[in-house]
């Protein structure tokens, strides 16, 4: 008899905790379409939604973000495979949990260390901050998701499959093209989507280590939002929200597989 009022209980507590999460993001999506410049409805409008494909500034930092995202996910996604693999042949705890550390890492921190290596290597090198070391820092971020996300899948595979295949006359590399990395691709999926994920809403650390010409989207919406709040920054938010989500949906549902 207790059981049904403690269900009821916990129902009311999910939902009370989605609606805290979820309400904000609702109330900005539906000012969106709001055809006043304030939190005053006064009639439905797609006008700010014309008006992101007229900004340059922002059409032109959400390229960078694509360019960016793209980059570091495609180059994080095969070091971490190929990490993650590594990891799972020859296993060294001191290793695997040096990569929790980059997560628990305050992004300042790790924005203000990547700036000082690139600033101490271009003394060398003879380069400048730009879309290559916003790349590699979001490379270097990103890299312990994907490790994290096939290393755990990795572990649910029998290592008797890969010697079967090697006993057949397969080799090592056969091995893991025919046999290890069709196992790892829903886990490689998921990886990617949550590493492009990542790197299209970073902000701190891009601040840190972008030059003049490699302006991503965040640092425009930010920029924006400091001479207040505009309906525009709404409808760029929106589908920043609903794009990511449905990433991360999916990355959850294939990492479930």
């Amino acid at each position: 008899m207790r059981s049904a009022p403690r269900k009821r209980s916990l129902a009311f507590y999910a939902l009370a905790v989605y609606a805290f999460l979820h309400l904000p993001l609702l109330i900005l999506a539906v000012f969106s379409f709001n055809s006043s410049k304030f939190t005053l409805w006064q009639g439905f409008s797609t006008q700010w939604y014309s008006a992101i494909l007229q900004d340059r500034d922002l059409m032109q930092a959400a390229a960078n973000s694509l360019i960016i995202g793209v980059s570091a996910t495609i180059l994080a996604t095969v070091c971490g495979t190929l990490a993650a693999y590594a990891l799972w042949k020859r296993a060294s705890t001191w290793i695997a949990s040096a990569l929790y550390l980059s997560l628990v890492t305050p992004e300042i921190v790790t924005g203000v260390s990547l700036l000082a290596f690139f600033q101490f290597a271009f003394r060398f090198l003879n380069l400048r901050l730009g879309m290559h070391t916003v790349i590699l820092a979001h490379v270097g971020f990103s890299l312990a998701y994907v490790v994290i996300v096939v290393l755990a899948r990795l572990r649910t595979l029998d290592p008797a499959l890969e010697e079967a295949a090697l006993d057949l006359g397969a080799t090592e590399f056969g091995a893991f093209r025919s046999v290890t990395l069709p196992y790892l691709a829903p886990a490689i999926a998921a990886a990617a989507m949550l590493a492009f994920t990542v790197s299209i809403d970073d902000y701190v650390i891009t601040s840190l280590v972008a030059g003049v010409d490699s302006q991503t989207l965040p640092m425009v919406i930010y920029s924006l939002a400091r001479r207040g709040v505009s309906p525009m920054l709404n409808a760029v938010s929106t589908i920043i929200v609903t794009g990511l989500g449905v990433l991360v949906l999916l990355s959850e549902r294939l990492r479930a597989k």
